[in-house]
């Protein structure tokens, strides 16, 4: 969630192309990147950094940047490596993005999920070609000649209301700075995106094939997901932000032959340099364990509500589900909680809007001072219920939740705010993070028995199949190179 300091979600931003479309035009070589975009790049690339838990750095890193910087100079964005930036960051959601100026990134937990190195250069090829496109300016100037409401369902996840309809009590505030430059792409941007990434490949010496590869591990991870949540696989969070991966994956490989055979993958040295990485969460960000959220740095954990699920963002934790939203985070406090609480109501509807609760009253939970407030809302033809739910841990630290519901409906997030506890030094230092590991398949090993070793208590197989690329009929052989799950620091 977060370290210390927190704010609502992470900017949502998509694995998008330049693949062709029926009468696409795909530059053969782009225009150089401008002062202009090379500015604008340099001036939200540390608020990217700060968004996706930072940018890490040592062996792993260096390893990603060399790929990525490989595959950009393909593009004849710049002649030269140190045109562009290139950097893993350290997020446990599946995500990779551009902006303008050369500026690359993808997350450590995406790069778990590839399986050779050409992979890897597929995704971050896929996102030069973003850039290569100028497809950020593009949607860009559409968002601007929108109302900022015709363009909020385009936000996705990084906004509580994002796609609530709230009319006017949402704060067009929201629509500022960088996510001006991460809206999703439209499918005919990510179908040429996914082009010029196959472009790039060839060129610098990939099998192409790779393109359709990793969108086929990313579709069953978001279907896998989808259903070990109980949820609709349209829902977010990668699918939100990367339209269709599933329907991306036969017009890659198609593209991919048509330009012929050939190429490496470098799988196994890509394995043997991601050995190691970080896999889920951050316990300095928190952690999810199953249905509940643990804190071992702030000292604090709480549960989601039954049959709602809960994504780990850098800045705030989403819970999700049929009957209503919420996220967890904090704010500034100065030591009064029902100033604090009003605070978040005008934050949720804009400094110009009138939002405000209807009632507030106190109460402890497990011991901590709280304050809650409620306010019902006119959404279209319906009313939602917003609920801020604040709980105080220090006199100048406070977290809260806010929620959203059909009216009438918000006692569905009570059993949550109430499970808001402090937890022990104990607790904390009992809380290990996963790491990916590499293993060689031995003279007998299953698929099977190694899903066995998988730091789950469900699932295990099907996560161990995915992970690795795996069809249900796909069998081992001895020799082989798998990722495995692992529990260790």
């Amino acid at each position: 969630m977060f370290r210390k300091v927190l704010a609502f979600g992470v900017a949502p931003v998509a694995l998008a192309g330049c693949v062709g479309v029926a009468g696409a035009q795909i530059p053969a070589a782009s225009e150089p990147i401008t002062p202009k975009e090379a500015q604008m790049g340099a001036q939200y690339h540390p608020q990217f950094l700060q968004e996706f838990g930072g940018a890490m750095t040592g062996a792993q890193a260096t390893y990603v940047e060399q790929v990525g910087k490989n595959i950009a100079v393909q593009s004849g964005l710049g002649n030269a490596r140190e045109t562009f930036t290139v950097s893993l960051l350290n997020s446990p959601v599946h995500n990779a993005f551009a902006v303008p100026g050369g500026y690359i990134y993808t997350t450590r937990q995406l790069v778990t999920l590839m399986n050779n190195e050409a992979e890897l250069a597929a995704v971050l090829g896929h996102e030069v070609g973003h850039v290569a496109a100028r497809h950020s300016q593009r949607r860009q100037k559409a968002a601007q000649r929108n109302s900022i409401l015709g363009v909020l369902g385009a936000i996705g996840s990084s906004l509580l209301l994002g796609n609530s309809g709230l009319g006017d009590t949402i704060s067009k505030g929201f629509l500022q700075g960088s996510q001006l430059l991460t809206l999703r792409f439209s499918r005919k941007q990510e179908l040429q995106a996914d082009d010029l990434g196959i472009q790039y490949l060839g060129k610098a010496g990939y099998d192409r094939r790779a393109m359709s590869t990793v969108l086929a591990s990313l579709a069953a991870q978001n279907a896998l997901e989808a259903r070990l949540a109980g949820r609709n696989a349209s829902v977010p969070e990668w699918a939100s932000t990367h339209p269709d991966p599933a329907s991306r994956v036969q017009s890659a490989l198609t593209k991919a032959s048509a330009a012929g055979s050939g190429g490496v993958t470098n799988r196994d040295t890509f394995l043997a340099r991601i050995d190691g990485l970080r896999y889920g969460d951050d316990p300095a960000q928190g952690m999810i364990e199953g249905s509940s959220f643990i804190h071992p740095e702030l000292l604090l954990a709480f549960t989601a509500p039954q049959g709602f699920y809960m994504v780990n963002g850098t800045r705030a934790v989403s819970i999700q589900g049929q009957g209503g939203q919420a996220q967890m985070t904090l704010a500034a406090y100065s030591g009064d909680l029902e100033a604090y609480v009003r605070q978040q109501f005008t934050a949720l509807g804009g400094e110009k809007s009138t939002l405000a609760p209807q009632q507030i009253q106190r109460t402890t939970v497990n011991g901590l001072p709280a304050v809650y407030g409620t306010a019902r809302v006119n959404n279209g033809g319906s009313q939602v219920d917003l609920v801020v739910f604040a709980y105080e841990f220090a006199r100048d630290r406070a977290y809260h939740f806010a929620a959203i519901t059909p009216a009438g409906q918000s006692a569905v997030f009570n059993p949550m705010f109430q499970s808001m506890r402090r937890i022990t030094q104990t607790e904390a230092s009992a809380v290990v993070p996963k790491r990916l590991q590499v293993v060689t398949v031995a003279r007998g090993d299953t698929v099977a028995s190694l899903a066995q070793r998988m730091a789950y208590p469900s699932a295990q197989e099907e996560r161990f199949r995915v992970l690795n690329g795996l069809l249900s009929t796909d069998t081992l052989t001895a020799g082989q190179k798998v990722k495995i799950v692992v529990r260790g620091r």
